[in-house]
């Protein structure tokens, strides 16, 4: 969704645009319609799995997870998950791929990380392809894009760079999950949205965001993250939330961990030389990569 800045929503009908981008497997897209039509705002909706097709994404895919299962077929339900649990161990992260296969029956592989990193590198085309839609419309209109990463997938690195994470605006980064729901209940978000619990929306079987990413509930790891950002102890979070201190500090470094191993994403790209007239705009190599006397 994209908008001229400014404007309330009794106002905005015809400052904003909306795309709705299905692809296959994909069932958030009646949720996106019904909101455009509540709310009033036009919208758009793109069938993106032809070009997913072209560009190789599925077929990538596809490869990728018969590496590990041979006979693998498309048309098997199946998704990855992260297989470690800070709160039970201090293990390092990893991830399993779950298929099911023809009687029904889930089976479980560990992910090496060349086949984990070629399924997250094809499934990063869809946000792409998303973000490049948006911005078509964007340019045809003269509008701005809006993006949607909240303050816990800001923070944590729960988005595609130049995918999801494309956007000229952010007006919910600052806003704790939890946060955005409310929002989005006083807004007048349709029920159905409300109730539904977040997912990625990316595999054929449920997966939800904690099966992929996080550690924790959004509801949880929401106060977890508030604590850990107002430097509360990771006694007095354990007393509230019945964990043991133990527990939330794992989940503390788990925070720090992803900070660590996402900041990239936040990252503008890298000049070799200064471009006098734009100062500001973007780092430079020797600042990244400082060279000694």
């Amino acid at each position: 969704m994209r908008g001229r800045p400014g404007g309330a929503r009794a106002r905005a009908g015809a400052r904003l645009s909306a795309a709705v981008a299905g692809a296959r497997l994909e069932p958030a897209e009646p949720y996106g319609k019904a909101l455009c039509e509540k709310l009033r705002i036009g919208y758009e909706v793109k069938d993106v799995a032809p070009i997913l097709d072209a560009a190789g994404c599925y077929q990538a895919r596809n490869e990728a997870v018969r590496e590990i299962v041979p006979g693998f077929r498309p048309e098997m339900p199946w998704k990855i998950v992260l297989a470690s649990d800070p709160l039970s161990s201090e293990a390092l992260h990893f991830f399993k791929l779950v298929v099911r296969i023809g009687n029904g029956e889930e089976r479980q592989y560990r992910l090496p990380p060349g086949a984990y990193l070629k399924i997250v590198a094809a499934t990063n085309f869809k946000q792409r392809t998303r973000k490049m839609l948006e911005y078509y419309h964007a340019d045809r209109l003269n509008y701005a894009v809006a993006g949607t990463p909240n303050r816990l997938e800001y923070d944590q690195g729960f988005f595609v760079k130049l995918g999801d994470g494309a956007a000229d605006v952010k007006p919910i980064a600052g806003l704790y999950k939890t946060q955005v729901y409310a929002l989005a209940r006083h807004l007048g978000v349709t029920e159905e949205i409300l109730r539904r619990e977040p997912t990625t929306d990316t595999y054929s079987l449920d997966q939800s965001q904690e099966d992929f990413y996080y550690s924790l509930h959004y509801s949880k790891l929401d106060l977890v993250l508030w604590a850990k950002n107002h430097g509360v102890s990771a006694e007095s979070v354990a007393a509230e939330l019945g964990y043991t201190p133990e527990q939330v500090r794992r989940v503390y470094d788990d925070i720090e961990q992803k900070r660590r191993a996402t900041g990239y994403l936040h990252a503008p790209p890298i000049l070799l030389e200064p471009v006098e007239e734009l100062p500001g705009h973007a780092p430079l190599a020797t600042q990244i990569f400082p060279t000694s006397a």
